[in-house]
């Protein structure tokens, strides 16, 4: 099997869909399953999920909010109740009408979001003023029925957590809903290394039935866009629909303010677009299942005696230093087949530990991307450091850190590389976009017309109406497809 696996890759250059789908296969992280449109998540794949899951559950808890979990079936009249709910998720809802043998005497709707039944609930919960906020979170799957799919990208099913809150006031509501569109960029950029453009998405792009939706949009390594998470200010629709009043200060009866916001396994696939290379999985440390995987080496069986020894003892020094670790004894394979294997699956750090390096109470170690502040690989070789067993612990913690930080740079040296600000000509905005020139930056006059124009026209669409910290320095004076005067200035991009 390993040695089927030594082929190269196709190259992202060439074909990135192709790319992006061998690299899912080989580092086996997912794979189709008898369902159309369904994926199965392998371990290795898992394995970073639980890590984001973990990570982002941490920081929902230090922001006050509590997991919680609601049935997976909704009864259709639930959906039906806000209209432009309904009418948005229509298209993709997966419908049982039968249960048990029987004609059910309400259909129920395979959750696809949980807005309609979590407010109902949260309806029989609040009485007064003092039973707000409520801040709770759940970690679930959901069904939407797609019919183009794309492993983590697009499936029917995935795995994701969708936060729901409900506040007094429509100012605690906002910001709530900007609140958490921060956690995701701070996750997003901390732990996946991905820089992300925040900001508010146009009424065309908007959730079903909400007030506001807030974005954070990354670019991949095609230049395409794509949408990694979003938080929805609901405004009191839900609230209206399912009786969530409380008595208000004032003694009156109010309807309260809710929210949304929700990521999913998609980040898996973004991590995958925005750092891997045409060497394999490219998997940034703080969300690698596996840190670090040592490779001994020897020849002979007096040879293997000592190196395992010390294999094993750098193993232990690690572990115990909270380092995930493998020690790859399988005797079926080369080192050479090894060192393939764990570059495919993303390993950040590789140890190559032979009897020289016993001898010399040293080991090798091989990071999966050159590190800048290292000494420069030789033509052609891969970057590799001596380090002395003493130093080990903590200068593998260090270079952890060290490649987490340069996944980061290099993801934002490239977007950066990749974004086009001042665009005033139609034309040269349709040439970039037919391109795939990456981000580009316009002014739009808000309207609803010129917004579709340019997605006929183009496959293009506003990713974000962008928050101040990413707008330039000076705003476009007019709109880049009918010359009016420019109410925004908004980034378009083809994207996923």
């Amino acid at each position: 099997m390993a040695e089927d696996k030594k082929s190269p890759l196709p190259k992202r250059s060439e074909d990135f869909s192709a790319w992006y789908n061998e690299i899912v296969s080989r580092a086996e992280l997912a794979e189709h399953s008898p369902v159309r449109g369904c994926m199965v998540i392998r371990p290795n794949g898992y394995g970073i999920w639980e890590l984001m899951q973990q990570a982002l559950d941490r920081m929902f808890k230090e922001t006050g909010h509590q997991n919680a979990y609601f049935p997976l079936f909704i009864p259709l009249s639930f959906i039906a109740k806000e209209a432009k709910h309904v009418e948005g998720f229509a298209p993709e809802l997966a419908i049982v009408t039968k249960g048990g043998g029987k004609d059910l005497e309400e259909p129920l709707v395979v959750r696809p979001t949980s807005e309609t039944i979590i407010y109902s609930m949260y309806a029989k919960w609040v009485q007064s003023y003092r039973d707000l906020p409520i801040l709770m979170n759940q970690w679930a799957n959901v069904v939407r029925w797609e019919m183009r799919t794309r492993l983590f990208l697009r499936t029917m099913e995935f795995l994701w957590q969708e936060g729901h809150t409900a506040h007094e006031t429509e100012q605690e509501a906002e910001e709530e809903t900007l609140r958490m569109l921060g956690v995701y960029r701070t996750f997003m950029e901390q732990y996946l290394a991905m820089p992300v453009l925040t900001g508010l998405k146009t009424e065309s792009e908007r959730f079903a039935g909400a007030l506001r939706t807030y974005s954070a949009e990354a670019l991949m390594q095609d230049n395409k866009a794509l949408q990694n998470g979003t938080s929805h200010n609901l405004g009191q629709n839900f609230a209206k629909v399912f009786g969530l009043q409380f008595q208000g200060r004032s003694g009156e009866l109010e309807y309260a303010w809710n929210t949304s916001w929700g990521v999913s396994t998609r980040m898996v696939g973004g991590l995958i677009m925005t750092h891997s290379d045409d060497d394999g999985l490219v998997t940034p440390p703080r969300v690698a299942p596996l840190e670090l995987v040592i490779v001994p080496i020897f020849k002979s069986d007096a040879e293997q005696r000592t190196v395992m020894e010390a294999a094993e003892a750098v193993f232990r020094e690690l572990k115990a230093a909270g380092v995930r670790v493998k020690l790859d004894d399988r005797d079926s394979l080369s080192p050479g087949a090894k060192f393939f294997d764990w570059e495919t699956k993303g390993v950040p750090l590789r140890m190559e530990l032979g009897p020289k390096d016993v001898q010399n109470n040293s080991v090798v170690i091989v990071p999966r991307i050159s590190l800048d502040s290292e000494e420069p690989a030789k033509p052609g070789r891969k970057q590799k450091l001596f380090i002395a067993r003493a130093e080990l612990a903590g200068r593998v913690r260090s270079l952890l850190e060290q490649l987490q930080t340069q996944l980061f740079e290099n993801a934002m040296a490239r977007r950066e590389a990749n974004s086009y600000r001042g665009v005033t000509d139609y034309g040269e905005m349709k040439t970039l976009v037919d391109r795939d020139a990456g981000f580009v930056y316009a002014g739009w006059c808000g309207s609803a017309e010129c917004e579709a124009t340019v997605k006929e026209e183009t496959k293009a669409t506003i990713r974000v109406i962008p928050f101040p910290e990413f707008q330039s320095a000076t705003r476009p004076s007019h709109c880049i497809v009918c010359g009016t005067s420019s109410k925004h200035e908004v980034v378009w991009a083809k994207a996923y």
